[in-house]
């Protein structure tokens, strides 16, 4: 890529300029002295046209439109084909359904997928006899596997009187021959599974001694793993991979929902949806690297955040809150009452001795700076103790073993709480207390998060957030104020605060339009929705998306990841993207086929084939001739690789389909320049190689991160 270097600093320099942005919407201070009579009025916004508007919502609540797309919203209008995308329910999404089926954890509970990939606990307590093997004969499999190799592991530590290793580690030559012998084991059951029927191998493979099932799993040859995992069906996939696994393979369960993300992202018909899921996610941040989330993240982005991505905030909030993903993340599984029972207060015993337990203030004081009324909300050090005291007792059942959300009396702080300049109490638990009563101290947590939940600062604070992802990083006041109403109006519906964001003359306005800065996961998932290219390892992107700096789930503050354009826009992350451009566009990227032809040509199909109306501007009128010039041109729209370069006309021909396919709009002349030189600079020798060039330089260019 050093030969992109030149064009990459340029284009750095030519990349839009971005608003500055805040990091949460502060009000305005109260003004010293009184206000100028004629304050400068500011300039009226100009409309979007009809074609304009309709990008304008594929750009917004799409990853990225695809070929096609933008006539068929025009058709349609933007307004029905958004109402369409806020009943996702209704939308068939069979291609998508298809593809997840090979991920089996996206449907488990937590405490299935950690059985499913055991992690080093579940998997020593089970070879202590302190757990029971599966009786189900794959799982079975698996586990004997895993203890088998975790007994290995314990046995090749332990040290005589002397400290000396009982059983000495294996020489140079030992280690060689037992790898040679494995290699060998594993090359004879491949043949002897291959000789079996497709739905007999895994029954055969499980029957097979331990040592013979790991050496096999760690030394079968890449194309004979390759073509047995293909055939395998999805649950037989996990137990080959978990028999394969070291000890504890618990990470197969971020694998698939990480590659499920960025599936979804790409080829989700259901488009609003998964952007709304993946704000919302992002507005309630967990990091899954913490302790047991990474087997509880699965549930709650399925359970919580994507089943309420478009309902009422309120029930959002409370099922963020009754998340064991959140109450590990945030630490109020650990929090107790000081004068709890869990503390060893009892109220029966005025003699009680009180422990050393007390209050973790970590949720009390994220779900009101970050999840609802904001850090300009109104609220004090004191209400963070109060919220935490009144938030004592939502805990984790066996966190360890993905146990569910619990409400444990016992760990609840008793007595009348002062928060937020009101009084939140309930009746004191007794010991021995019917099952009933005892869940009456988890009635002033719902109080208090549905006080927050109608606050006017939480109206406010969550409409500048959406204005902030769907409108620009520095959203006008006056559209944020009339979400603000809606939300209150409406009593937090999701559904009507967006309905009020599209329908506003700023959303709709030129000045708001490509103004966003899309973020790593919204250019990988556009460059593949842009150009129909279906997605053969979603694995690579994952790792893609690490590399450009946003691993998917593994924001570790609770602010989530940036979504505004200083954090992404810089020469940086224009290298990191051009360099995967050119590896997609040159099928060099992790064995994933593109086809620039195909792209170019789907771009040329998707222009009207009527003649142009009066209202059409002389640009597009000039576009269209150039489209139906292309047409024409087998030397461009063939493809092949015995096809001579394109001449410099063809290449500008070529060139501005692909803008307008992948852009939807005409880049800046100084991109236009700087793509012309490259092109100069790279010599190409036949037609494919240059299409797949000029559309590296588009998706590298500064117009194409915009949305």
């Amino acid at each position: 890529m050093r030969r992109f270097l030149p064009i990459l600093l340029a284009l750095s320099v030519a990349a839009p300029a971005c608003p500055q942005t805040q990091p949460s919407p502060k009000p305005s201070p109260k003004p010293t002295k009184p206000k100028a009579a004629n304050p400068p009025k500011s300039a009226p916004l100009i409309p979007l046209t009809q074609q304009e508007r309709a990008q304008q919502f594929l750009n917004r609540f799409t990853f990225g439109p695809r070929p096609g797309d933008l006539e068929k919203v025009i058709a349609l209008t933007p307004e029905k084909w958004f109402e369409q995308q806020l009943n996702p329910a209704s939308i068939p999404d069979a291609a998508l359904d298809h593809r997840l089926a090979d991920y089996t954890t996206l449907n488990l509970q937590p405490d299935q997928a950690l059985q499913l990939f055991p992690d080093h606990f579940t998997i020593a307590i089970t070879a202590e006899g302190k757990r029971p093997y599966p009786t189900d004969p794959l799982l079975l499999a698996m586990y004997e596997v895993q203890v088998y190799k975790l007994n290995k592991d314990i046995d090749s530590k332990k040290t005589n009187a002397k400290g000396q290793l009982i059983i000495p580690p294996p020489t140079d030559a030992e280690a060689a021959a037992q790898k040679k012998s494995d290699q060998d084991t594993a090359a004879r059951i491949a043949g002897e599974l291959f000789a079996l029927p497709k739905n007999q191998r895994m029954a055969a493979l499980i029957k097979l001694s331990v040592p013979e099932r790991i050496a096999f799993t760690t030394y079968v040859a890449g194309d004979q793993k390759n073509l047995l995992l293909a055939d395998f069906n999805p649950r037989e996939r996990e137990i080959f991979n978990g028999m394969a696994a070291n000890i504890g393979a618990p990470h197969y369960i971020v694998d698939e929902l990480s590659q499920a993300k960025i599936l979804r992202a790409i080829l989700s018909e259901r488009q609003l949806q998964e952007v709304m899921d993946d704000f919302w996610f992002n507005h309630f941040n967990i990091f899954i690297g913490k302790d047991s989330d990474t087997w509880y993240t699965t549930s709650y982005e399925r359970d919580a955040i994507r089943k309420h991505a478009l309902g009422k905030f309120r029930d959002l909030l409370l099922a963020t809150a009754q998340s064991p993903a959140m109450m590990v993340y945030l630490d109020n599984w650990l929090s107790i009452g000081p004068d709890s029972q869990a503390n060893g207060v009892n109220p029966a015993n005025p003699n009680s001795k009180k422990g050393n337990h007390g209050l973790n203030e970590n949720y009390g004081r994220e779900v009101m700076e970050l999840h609802t009324v904001g850090v300009n909300g109104g609220y004090t050090q004191a209400d963070v103790t109060a919220l935490a005291a009144i938030l004592t007792g939502w805990t984790v059942d066996r966190p360890n073993q993905g146990g569910p959300f619990q409400y444990d009396y016992k760990k609840h702080e008793p007595g009348p709480k002062q928060w937020l300049k009101r009084t939140i109490s309930s009746e004191p638990v007794l010991p021995n207390a019917s099952s009933a009563a005892t869940q009456v101290g988890m009635k002033e947590g719902i109080e208090a998060l549905t006080v927050l939940a109608a606050d006017p600062h939480t109206a406010h604070f969550i409409s500048y957030k959406l204005a902030q992802r769907f409108v620009a990083d520095d959203p006008p006041p006056a559209l944020v104020d009339r979400m603000a109403a809606s939300y209150l109006a409406t009593d937090g519906d999701i559904k009507a605060i967006l309905r009020t964001l599209v329908q506003s003359p700023e959303f709709n306005s030129k000045k708001y339009f490509r103004n966003k800065v899309k973020t790593p996961m919204e250019f990988v998932a556009s460059a593949f929705r842009t150009t129909a290219t279906d997605p053969a390892n979603p694995g690579a992107l994952v790792n893609t998306l690490k590399t450009m700096g946003m691993p998917l789930y593994y924001a570790l503050p609770p602010t989530g990841y940036y979504i505004t354009a200083d954090q992404w826009m810089n020469s940086t992350a224009l290298v990191d993207r051009l360099n995967f451009a050119y590896s997609l566009t040159g099928s060099k990227f992790a064995n994933q086929k593109f086809d620039s032809a195909h792209v170019l040509a789907l771009g040329l199909m998707s222009q009207p084939a009527s003649s142009p109306s009066p209202q059409m501007s002389e640009t597009e009128k000039s576009n269209r001739a150039k489209f139906s010039e292309a047409l024409l041109s087998a030397e461009i729209h063939n493809g092949t690789t015995n096809q001579p370069p394109p001449d410099a006309a063809g290449q500008d021909i070529a060139l501005h389909v692909l803008e307008d396919t992948l852009i939807g709009n005409d880049v800046s002349a100084q991109t236009n320049q700087l793509i012309h030189k490259q092109i100069t600079e790279i010599p190409t020798t036949n037609s494919t190689d240059t299409l797949n060039l000029l559309t590296a330089l588009v998706m590298g260019s500064p117009e194409f991160q915009l949305r």
